[in-house]
């Protein structure tokens, strides 16, 4: 009798050993929705790089408690209902434990029904507030939050005794709610809005907002969106001679925006921006330089040029995601609970601290006011 226990017990121990092998080795899907094509394409395209960078170094080194990844990327052109399509593929057919994306806010703001129906954590690499305030439970982004941008942009200006503000900002989910917040925020800190302009996000030309604005004499103007836009608005200023202090959202915050202004266009420009577009002239006691480094010269080794703060927030993600699964495990629902819990990690746009009531997780440290200076960042004391 006892023989056969002990058999029995044998056999049990075996089964469970290979059960758990077969876990542990299994596979990890990661889906992700970027606008790789289209006029975002500046914000998809180093979003994806950086992921199949990440993924293939972390399988390099053995996966993540013995499994590896697999990252499934779809291209939505920048396109909501494509997005919305696809993230329903992501789910149904291709059973993934989480997303990463999409790259705007509009996309984000309609593929979050899928995800909150479906029960599967989303990792937003867009901006606005509207995507994670109010709190949605399956719902994350990485950027920080626009009003923190804005927020940043009008106390520079408040030491600069600027007061009154011209708005031009872009139709669109990040437009709209980087126009609302700085309204909101204006108003509480004594700032005049003096011109409040929109613009369309394949307009050519908006001079004639322009020329309003230049008629206005406002202490600032303010320009939210992302290009091709802003850089059509950078050129406009220089041709019409506009000498307002011109500043731009974090939006912009590439060398795709130099590029597309050109250099003498955009020289003096002023926004907020990540960490990322100046490591190279932060103390080296700053708690992101390393992480901010490292970053980039793999980047620069995979692809041949520099690392984008668009793409950090893809980075952003995949570190929320793999430090999850490391934490609390790989099933949809344990990477969402990973991720609420994540606190002083240390990434590419900030010091993340996620709870339930935050989750985006990123305060006004994230950001460092810079200005164009001869074709690249300098960071303004």
């Amino acid at each position: 009798m006892m023989k056969r226990l002990l058999a029995v017990c044998s056999a049990m121990a075996v089964c469970l050993l290979m059960a758990t092998a077969s876990l542990a080795s299994g596979t990890i899907k990661i889906g992700a929705l970027f606008a790789v094509t289209g006029p975002a394409a500046f914000l998809g395209e180093p979003e994806k790089k950086t992921l199949e960078m990440l993924v293939k170094e972390t399988n390099s080194k053995g996966g993540i408690n013995g499994m590896k990844l697999e990252a499934v990327i779809y291209d939505t052109g920048g396109d909501a209902t494509k997005a919305v399509q696809l993230a329903t593929k992501l789910v149904k057919d291709d059973k993934v434990a989480v997303i990463i994306g999409p790259s705007t806010t509009g996309e984000s703001m309609a593929v979050i029904p899928v995800v909150e129906k479906e029960k599967i954590p989303l990792i937003s690499c867009a901006a606005g507030i509207k995507i994670t305030d109010p709190v949605k439970h399956w719902v994350f982004k990485t950027p920080a939050n626009d009003h923190v941008a804005a927020e940043k942009i009008l106390n520079y200006m408040s030491h600069h005794k600027q007061k009154s503000i011209a708005l031009l900002t872009v139709t669109d989910g990040f437009g709209a709610s980087g126009r609302d917040q700085i309204k909101t925020l204006a108003r509480q800190k004594g700032f005049t809005i003096v011109a409040d302009e929109v613009y369309g996000p394949k307009d050519t030309d908006m001079t004639a907002q322009l020329t309003k604005i230049r008629g206005i004499k406002p202490d600032a103007i303010i320009c939210w969106g992302t290009n091709p836009g802003p850089a059509v608005i950078t050129k406009n200023v220089k041709q019409l001679g506009i000498k307002t202090p011109l500043y731009m959202s974090h939006g912009v915050a590439s060398k795709k925006f130099i590029e597309l202004a050109g250099a003498d266009a955009a020289e003096g420009v002023m926004l907020p921006a990540g960490k990322l577009a100046i490591y190279d002239v932060l103390s080296k006691n700053d708690p992101q330089f390393k992480l901010l480094k490292e970053y980039d010269h793999a980047y620069k080794k995979s692809y041949g040029s520099e690392a984008s703060t668009f793409g950090g927030y893809a980075y952003d993600a995949f570190l929320l995601t793999s430090n999850a699964i490391k934490r609390s495990g790989s099933t949809p629902e344990q990477i969402r609970n990973g991720i609420e819990q994540a606190s002083r990690l240390v990434s590419i746009s900030g010091v993340f601290n996620m709870t339930a009531k935050d989750h985006n997780g990123l305060d006004l440290s994230a950001f460092e006011m810079v200005r164009i200076h001869k074709g690249d960042w300098s960071m303004i004391k």
